[in-house]
């Protein structure tokens, strides 16, 4: 079930829009809904200029570039003004950048994110996105323990609107092919060297594309009531899989899980089992607390089956996988975009 929520007219900024979810999520929106304006939020000057090139606001009128950080409390306060919906991708993001530089991580993936959801009640935006990683579940590195802790602040959240409508959600998913940093276009620039390093043969992965992550976010704008964590059902791949699609003649030096790496990616622990209902498409962690959802803002997920006891969602139990001829599209498509 979907609240009729239009994004027709709306005002949408999106943190971290200089991204490649930000990219993405823009060229989508922009072509398939019609904004009041598209507000682009990020700190990096040239990535703004870069993606002025190619979103110009003489072809695209309602697009709009907003230099500022989400640790700068005053500055998301301008920013957020007369908004509607906030979709927040920003985010340091880097695994063992993290262990080395905790602090930054805390200043940037927590109390930024407690900035936005300040800034997001008083000024009065409707609906709030935050977009979580599958590292988030069960963490055992840095990065997934403040992204763990962002999404708790966004769904308790909701306990801190009190009168006024904003409401916030937060969406889980796993590895975005193609994106900066990935391990698709790391695999094709080392086949140049006949030698493809593998982690572990028997990794394996949740996998979804940019466009994919995109579209899920804006079905769950439509779908929030408030405090549910949205999970899509999306494939699993094998990393030795990957490596044979990507460069069949290489060779593979093991070089064994890096510090904060699992084997295996979890998207839904068994601890929130009983608080998760599944759908055709995807799955909703309820909150523990559900004090704001009233007549007015009724739950969406009400029509959702139950999961038993002990379920969880692990890249290693799923039931789609991702081929080697899977894999080799896949990969023949990001060397293509990029």
């Amino acid at each position: 079930m979907e609240i009729d929520y239009n994004l027709t007219g709306k005002t949408i900024l999106i943190t971290g829009g200089t991204g490649s979810f930000g990219r993405k999520f823009v060229s989508i929106v922009l072509k398939d809904h019609a904004p009041k304006k598209l507000i682009v939020f990020s700190r990096d000057e040239l990535k703004q200029f870069e993606m002025y090139e190619d979103f110009n606001p003489k072809k695209f009128p309602s697009i709009r570039y907003f230099l500022g950080d989400i640790r700068d409390r005053d500055r998301l306060y301008r920013a957020l003004s007369d908004v509607d919906v906030v979709v927040h991708a920003a985010a340091l993001k880097q695994v063992p950048a993290a262990e080395y530089n905790p602090f930054e991580f805390v200043k940037t993936n927590v109390i930024g994110t407690q900035n936005l959801i300040e800034a997001a009640i008083d000024c009065g935006v409707e609906r709030v996105i935050g977009l979580s990683t599958d590292k988030a579940a069960n963490p055992i590195n840095l990065y997934g323990a403040t992204k763990l802790c962002a999404d708790k602040l966004f769904i308790s959240g909701n306990a801190y609107t009190g009168t006024k409508r904003t409401r916030f959600s937060v969406v889980r998913y796993g590895n975005v092919v193609g994106s900066r940093g990935s391990v698709i276009p790391f695999f094709q620039k080392k086949m140049t060297e006949g030698i493809i390093p593998i982690t572990d043969p028997e990794m394996t992965r949740f996998f979804i594309t940019l466009e994919q992550g995109v579209r899920f976010v804006l079905k769950a704008i439509k779908r929030i009531s408030g405090g549910e964590l949205y999970v899509p059902k999306i494939p699993s791949m094998r990393i030795a899989d990957l490596a044979k699609a990507i460069a069949p003649d290489c060779e593979h030096e093991i070089i064994g899980i890096r510090p904060g790496e699992k084997v295996h990616e979890l998207m839904i622990g068994k601890d929130d089992a009983r608080r998760t209902l599944e759908f055709d498409d995807h799955y909703v962690i309820e909150p523990v607390q559900q004090d704001w959802w009233d007549a007015e803002n009724p739950p969406t997920m009400n029509s959702g089956k139950r999961c038993p006891d002990g379920f969880e969602y692990t890249s290693d139990k799923n039931d789609r996988w991702l081929t080697i001829p899977d894999l080799r599209k896949i990969a023949a498509q990001v060397e293509n975009e990029h």
